[in-house]
């Protein structure tokens, strides 16, 4: 992956830079606590280095980079307690917009996230793993939007960006890769039956397997 380039349309520059670079991070090409090479990055995503450094700023404040004095931006690299606070507040949250989800789906809702869930099966069965975890996010991504709770959807995003490069790689054991997928059926199976109480459960309990496998991860 390091040898590869990402070339950016002209016409769309920081926010395109920013989401290859996300990208970069998420999948590991990009590690916690790599300092970023402005020169090295604008050559490999054919950017100019004043969006590049507007891209910096967006994933600043997303907390995926952090800026040292003197030394430039580097990825963020979290500590185990990090990880445990964060995931600890978002299990809530996820909890929450899974109660609400329940109480505002439309059937309209639910055939998109079945469509979803069958393309994320299909990335797991070729072990697929870049797609299947961009098609994973999309799923949690629209749960919370069917909550119809901005506040909660901003909270749990600006928390959940900060680790999607610690969840992307919890998925390499296969067994756990596995589980993970079979709770996501049960996720879908609940919000059809509009059970509010079952999906808030079964989403605070994804979460805390999920802490539990990135912090063995982190190991």
């Amino acid at each position: 992956m390091d040898g590869m380039n990402f070339p950016i349309a002209r016409s769309t520059l920081p926010e395109a830079a920013a989401e290859r670079l996300r990208t970069l991070i998420i999948e590991g090409a990009l590690a916690p606590g790599a300092r970023l090479n402005e020169r090295e990055l604008s050559e490999r995503l054919g950017v100019s280095r004043t969006p590049l450094r507007e891209a910096f700023r967006m994933l600043a404040a997303d907390g995926l980079l952090v800026h040292l004095p003197n030394r430039g931006a580097q990825v963020v690299s979290l500590s185990r307690e990090d990880v445990r606070h964060a995931f600890e507040v978002m299990a809530s949250l996820e909890g929450l917009a899974g109660e609400l989800a329940a109480s505002r789906v439309t059937d309209g809702d639910l055939g998109e996230l079945r469509a979803l869930q069958a393309e994320m099966e299909q990335a797991h069965a070729r072990h697929d793993l870049p797609n299947y975890y961009r098609v994973n996010r999309t799923i949690h991504d629209r749960i919370n939007a069917i909550a119809g709770n901005p506040i909660l959807t901003h909270s749990f995003r600006t928390l959940n960006a900060r680790l999607h490069a610690l969840r992307f790689r919890s998925n390499l054991v296969r067994a756990k890769w596995d589980h993970a997928v079979a709770e996501h059926r049960e996720m879908i199976e609940a919000l059809a039956a509009r059970d509010g109480e079952r999906l808030r459960d079964l989403l605070v309990r994804h979460l805390r397997t999920k802490q539990r496998t990135v912090l063995e991860t982190m190991e």
